[in-house]
């Protein structure tokens, strides 16, 4: 299949050769990417080229859903009518109109990348829940976001699936929601490949006698607990004089906290804000770290931590939701909130030695585990077991 645009086509994938038409909400791959945007782009390329699903995708935006045609692999057909964001955001959390296939043409399922997944009229639904951080900590959650439990209980009373990174976060989900845990499927995501290693350094300017760095990767919001991180750098620039701390990512909201920590710190002179960075960027970056620092209050998976292992980096995390599920031994893991711990545990990784080099060996080797292609297998299951079920309900007519 290719790239297309204009009307969606009116007929799905049929059950003679046994493929399913796929619709997958392409929406997060606009704009800046985020995490929701890395899991868009890798599930897509791996499900992309297998030869028992037709992939197309779709944006839910009215100005910008060309956008998606430069943003999906190869295989992947873009085709559909406009589809204005906020009044059908507005509706769907009211009712169950209008239906996708209005906009996307017939489908066999139809899969939310990003929390909320469209009503339908006849496809079957599955609908991506990356974490439970409004359930369980609404207070660092903004307006949109606190929206989403409403929206994940209308579909599961619809009978949409839920697809999850986790199995941490699919326990979360049947305890939260009273879901049947045969209806929910936990799936882990790939690893985003990183560019090879820097010939020209990591791309990050240093502050006068700085050679090395602690890295961290994330927007700047209360969930990633920057303050902590910032404290404990603090222990660790103490003990080594020419290290840095480099954060690279942008601002969310909530990021007030982190700037009064930053002003608060003796070693505020030696924090560097990178900012976003572009994919050769952040490659640049991460291959030249000394230690990766993940100090998050609660995760549904976490791929920064999953990246620096891949990349042969030392990484110290809090062991925050689904962080001990993803790295298993392949990271030190801290209490989270402990910033006695982090810095200890930081200021062990920039010593280097022995215990350092087998962290790494073992990081690298559970990074092997996670790959795109196991992700699409994953998901290419859940969605033949929705559309089955669908058929039973409606009589065996597939």
């Amino acid at each position: 299949m290719c790239k297309a645009h204009g009307v969606p086509p009116e007929r799905p994938a049929t059950a003679a050769n046994d493929r399913l038409s796929v619709g997958f909400d392409a929406t997060p791959l606009l704009g800046r990417p985020t995490g929701v945007g890395v899991f868009c782009a890798g599930a897509l390329a791996g499900l992309a080229v297998r030869d028992d699903l037709d992939m197309s995708a779709f944006a839910v935006s009215w100005r910008r859903r060309e956008g998606i045609a430069e943003r999906v692999p190869s295989g992947v057909a873009i085709g559909q009518r406009p589809m204005p964001a906020r009044p059908l955001h507005a509706a769907w959390r009211r009712m169950s109109v209008p239906p996708i296939e209005w906009f996307v043409g017939r489908r066999d399922v139809v899969h939310g990348s990003n929390f909320v997944v469209p009503p339908t009229r006849s496809a079957a639904r599955v609908v991506t829940v990356h974490d439970l951080t409004v359930v369980r900590f609404p207070e660092l959650c903004d307006a949109p976001t606190l929206a989403y439990p409403g929206l994940i209980r209308r579909a599961v009373a619809e009978g949409a699936w839920i697809h999850t990174p986790s199995a941490y976060v699919a326990e979360e989900v049947v305890a939260a929601f009273g879901v049947d845990p045969t209806r929910v499927r936990a799936v882990h995501h790939g690893v985003p490949e990183l560019a090879a290693g820097p010939d020209g350094g990591s791309g990050v300017v240093l502050p006068d006698g700085c050679h090395h760095y602690v890295l961290s990767v994330g927007t700047i919001e209360p969930r990633k607990d920057y303050p902590l991180l910032v404290r404990a750098f603090d222990e660790v620039a103490a003990v080594h004089p020419d290290v840095a701390l480099v954060i690279v990512g942008g601002d969310g909201w909530g990021s007030g906290a982190f700037d009064e920590a930053v002003a608060a710190s003796a070693a505020r002179k030696r924090i560097v804000r990178a900012g976003y960075l572009d994919d050769s960027g952040l490659a640049a970056a991460m291959h030249s770290a000394d230690v990766l620092a993940y100090p998050s209050r609660y995760e549904g998976f976490g791929f920064p931590p999953l990246q620096a292992m891949a990349a042969g980096v030392p990484v110290v995390a809090t062991a925050a939701g689904a962080v001990p599920e993803v790295v298993g031994d392949g990271a030190w893991l801290v209490a989270p909130g402990d910033g006695d711990a982090l810095a200890a545990r930081l200021v062990e990784a920039m010593a280097g030695g022995g215990a350092v080099d087998a962290l790494v060996a073992r990081g690298l080797a559970r990074s092997k585990d996670f790959s795109w292609a196991r992700c699409a297998s994953g998901l290419a299951d859940l969605y033949r077991d929705a559309v089955r079920e669908q058929g039973t309900e409606r009589g065996g007519d597939r």
